[in-house]
């Protein structure tokens, strides 16, 4: 009998769609469509300006996998080792290790004459990397926006992240808001380095800077620079950072360090494990945003589903009682109505689907939208898309269903005399 009844309905949706005007048709579809496309842009641009953050901070900053010191230790003790692991496993594509010590870094000590005149200093992160491999992972030679990168054989240069500089400083000098800066720094400039009792003179060679703190922070030099002026005897490292080729899973290669023991002098974290947790919460927070607003877009939609029956089913009462009053079952008409609906739905999402994942997200992934502190991307998983497809048409075919059996319960006879 439903047999019957789904056959029936699916005849006489066909036969209202085919019959029906194009331009409404096209405007319904036109209205499901940009209703997908809300679901997933609105909350995938919410999440997408946090996960543009976690992206520069895996791809400047951290890498795939972050290797950083044990509580209570100042350095990954037996680095020389880990280092050696790391080569020796499979589908780990580049790495680079980090010396870091606390600095502080002084620019008016050739014009000071009176000792009493207020120094021009401020405290920062001191990084002795290999430039070469260091670029190789985090592509830091990119972000040098004055000046020229490092390369291995240079001595008495550095490289100044901007927010150690006046001149890139969004609050200016700064002090009076904790975040004191370098004033009339720039290419060429000379700096006093002081690491513990040691002082050193540098040129600053570039000025490096990224929408990545803990980039933008630091100070950068040769790693053979910052062992002759740390005087550090040992060369156990504070910061290794590892880039794993495409297509390998991260968990493995952990779990491949894991095994090889260099947890037992190193903290091993993957991109996601190492965040902070403020920027999980945002994460969370933007896609529940996101949800509520797209939801007010779900609710649009099946109301526009709902009065486009509702005025079909009142405009053709004669004929939906012409149609009971020769056996045609109630349950293929109200089907009928569903089918319409289903039409509608799928039309119009198979045309957001195209758009958002074959124009959307590769032009968000090419032009990002520039945020003060991220490159906003468009983040659309395919399972939630599939999730929140699955809503909108079991919100549409309930939309489709209620008007059209209000319509069908009414008295046959005065549905076709029209009373």
């Amino acid at each position: 009998m439903w047999k019957d009844s789904l056959r029936v309905g699916f005849l006489l949706g066909i036969r209202q769609i085919c019959h029906a005007s194009k331009w409404t048709s096209g405007l319904i579809v036109l209205v499901m469509m940009l209703t997908l496309i809300n679901l997933v842009v609105v909350s995938g641009i919410l999440v997408g300006i946090i996960e543009g953050s976690v992206k520069a901070h895996g791809d400047q900053f951290t890498g795939d996998i972050f290797l950083s010191t044990k509580a209570g230790k100042d350095t990954i003790e037996q680095s020389r080792n880990i280092l050696a692991t790391i080569e020796s496993i499979p589908g780990i594509y580049h790495y680079t290790a980090r010396y870091t010590q606390g600095a502080q870094l002084e620019a008016n000590y050739r014009e000071r004459r009176d000792p009493k005149e207020l120094r021009d200093t401020v405290n920062t992160t001191l990084v002795g990397l290999n430039p070469e491999m260091e670029d190789e992972v985090t592509g830091l030679s990119r972000m040098v926006i004055e000046g020229e990168y490092l390369t291995s054989d240079d001595t008495g240069y550095v490289l100044l992240g901007s927010m150690n500089l006046e001149q890139y400083s969004p609050l200016g000098k700064g002090d009076e808001f904790g975040f004191p800066t370098l004033s009339n720094i720039s290419i060429g400039s000379r700096i006093q380095v002081k690491v513990g009792g040691a002082t050193k003179e540098y040129i600053v060679k570039g000025i490096v800077d990224t929408k990545v703190d803990q980039v933008s922070m630091r100070v950068f030099l040769p790693e053979h620079e910052f062992v002759r002026l740390t005087k550090r005897s040992d060369l156990n490292v504070n910061e290794i950072a590892i880039r794993v080729k495409k297509k390998v899973e991260l968990i493995k290669i952990k779990q491949a360090l894991l095994d090889s023991g260099v947890d037992r002098n190193a903290v091993v974290r993957t991109l996601r494990e190492g965040l902070p947790s403020f920027l999980l919460d945002m994460i969370d927070t933007m896609t529940m945003l996101g949800n509520v607003i797209s939801s007010m877009s779900l609710a649009v939609s099946s109301v526009t589903i709902f009065i486009v029956v509702f005025v079909n089913a009142i405009t053709r009462r004669k004929y939906i009682g012409i149609l009971k009053g020769i056996g045609i079952r109630a349950e293929a008409i109200e089907l009928s109505y569903v089918f319409q609906s289903l039409f509608y739905v799928i039309m119009g999402s198979t045309v957001a689907l195209v758009l958002i994942y074959t124009m959307l997200i590769p032009f968000f992934n090419s032009h990002p939208i520039d945020f003060p502190f991220s490159d906003g991307i468009l983040v659309a998983p395919l399972a939630s898309t599939i999730f929140k497809l699955t809503i909108l048409i079991f919100s549409t075919i309930i939309a489709g269903y209620i008007p059209a059996r209000m319509i069908i319960k009414r008295n046959t006879l005065d549905s076709i005399l029209g009373r």
